[in-house]
């Protein structure tokens, strides 16, 4: 097979498990054989029209086999793939579509009207119905076309929080290497049973969890959306063994009524990434018999830059521990050079895991490197003694109070463990006297009721006074991205 990338892979897989489930979505499952068959299908009849190396193919729709599919189809002939938000609205789509050059559009049902609202689509447009008309019409003759792991494989649009969003370009060797990293890392058996519930179009569900369960021929249980009681649902149904989430997920999982009493005891590793999580959470998941593991990683590395083994999950609770094995991490000064342990700085990504740069932005891709080749990621950590690195925050989100630097994830890390705490955020605004002071958005817990008086006394003795929020505002949501992230620039408008 000339095929080094991951459009080699349904192939593959076919040979060695053919029987074995790949895919579980509702009452349906489909086998790798199956899988490879659709696969090679779909890729024929994308071929037929006009789909060649280094074409662009964008997808539209929720976590569906159909994503895995159009995404396999599209590699199979050494395509890149577009998986695209199916949250955004017509003009960012449209925008989207035209700045990757889209030459396919495959949606979903539920996106049919955000497609009809598009002034303009490319020249193959295919909802549902069409796309399972061409896959039983399609060819499964197998299809080999050289593709090589330098080749790009995905483009992945950042949520756009400020300006216009940018495509940032993996490579199928982006992909091969961090689904090693997640291999070693976790210790992904072959009898996997892996709830994907993030969002596939985004990086961690899509490279954290599914790529690297379907390289070990494991079975990937795919949920269309998030949704609490389902989540528990399909966890004791298919006796499920692995599964990623953001500290939103995993806080209104730990919340339900269902949680002291469902069988979780499948479950042998959690794995969260995104954002900081707080330490007062994952302590809530250990309580309970689970191990939970943190990683750190950025779209722009594949995702995985950092990751926190289970055995290590106890003794380092709240780190994202050290580099992946294949990569390497560094925390810098302003002026590159290395801090001290425990002193703050940007952290830089070197390895076969790193984008090459953003389509068609050559401006933006020389922006994202340091000297030397190391992507900035924009994000604040600290290291201690032993190498484990510890999020402190966004370099944008980093207010000064004072002269003094103020982190808020480190502010609302401790604010969670207040008990009528659900979710909370913190913003820097503008102040006559200290340049800027903490505005706190808290949600409280269900049945709870919490007051700023009560949130700045249990504060008070927990951090430096500085540090302390001088305004606090009680909500019932908070504002977030498609990734549940919360969307801290819509906090601060």
């Amino acid at each position: 097979m000339r095929n080094a990338g991951v459009g080699g892979w349904p192939a593959r897989r076919a040979q060695m498990t053919p029987g074995r489930t790949a895919f579980v979505f509702g009452e349906r499952s489909f086998t790798y054989a199956e899988v490879h068959e659709r696969t090679t299908r779909l890729a024929s009849r994308l071929r037929e029209a006009g789909v060649r190396a280094g074409d662009r193919v964008a997808y539209l729709g929720p976590n569906h086999p159909a994503f895995a599919e159009s995404m396999f189809a599209t590699h199979v002939l050494g395509g890149i793939f577009v998986p695209l938000n199916f949250r955004l609205a017509a003009p960012e789509i449209e925008y989207m579509l035209a700045q990757s050059g889209a030459s396919v559009l495959i949606y979903a049902p539920q996106c049919a009207g955000v497609v009809g609202a598009l002034p303009g689509t490319p020249p193959v447009t295919l909802g549902s119905a069409e796309y399972e008309r061409w896959i039983s019409e399609g060819d499964p003759t197998p299809i080999d076309v050289p593709v090589a792991l330098d080749d790009v494989a995905l483009i992945l649009y950042t949520s756009g929080t400020t300006g216009r969003p940018k495509g940032a370009m993996l490579t199928h060797g982006n992909l091969v290497w961090n689904s090693f990293n997640i291999l070693i890392g976790v210790d992904v058996a072959g009898d996997e049973v892996t709830l994907v519930s993030a969002p596939l179009f985004h990086v961690a569900a899509l490279n954290q969890t599914l790529l690297p369960t379907f390289l070990k021929g494991g079975r990937s249980v795919i949920m269309p959306s998030w949704d609490v009681d389902e989540c528990y649902d399909l966890i004791e149904r298919h006796r499920v063994t692995w599964m990623f989430g953001v500290t939103t997920m995993f806080a209104a999982f730990a919340r339900s009524p269902r949680w002291a009493g469902a069988d979780l005891s499948s479950l042998r590793n959690l794995m969260s990434g995104g954002a900081a999580i707080p330490a007062a959470l994952i302590r809530t998941y250990q309580e309970r018999g689970l191990v939970f593991c943190q990683g750190y990683g950025l779209t722009e590395t594949a995702p995985g830059a950092t990751f926190l083994e289970a055995g290590e999950s106890v003794r380092k609770v709240g780190s994202a521990g050290v580099p992946v094995f294949f990569a390497n991490v560094r925390v810098v000064r302003p002026d590159l050079t290395d801090v001290a342990a425990g002193e703050p700085g940007e952290v830089l990504v070197k390895g076969p895991n790193v984008t090459p740069g953003y389509w068609r932005d050559p401006a933006a891709s020389a922006a994202a490197f340091a000297e030397g080749g190391w992507f900035r990621s924009g994000d604040v950590a600290t290291v201690d003694e032993e190498g484990h690195l510890h999020i402190v925050d966004r370099v944008k989100d980093m207010y000064i109070s004072g002269g003094e630097n103020v982190y808020p994830a480190e502010v609302e890390a401790v604010l969670f463990e207040h008990p009528a705490v659900a979710e909370v955020a913190v913003i820097g605004v503008p102040d006559a006297t200290w340049g800027e002071v903490g505005r706190a958005f808290v949600v409280p817990r269900q049945g709870g009721e919490v007051t700023a008086a009560e949130l700045g006394d249990f504060l008070r003795g927990r951090l430096a006074k500085y540090k302390i929020p001088r305004y606090f505002e009680v909500v019932d949501d908070l504002p977030r991205t498609s990734s549940g992230k919360i969307r801290k620039s819509e906090l601060r408008r």
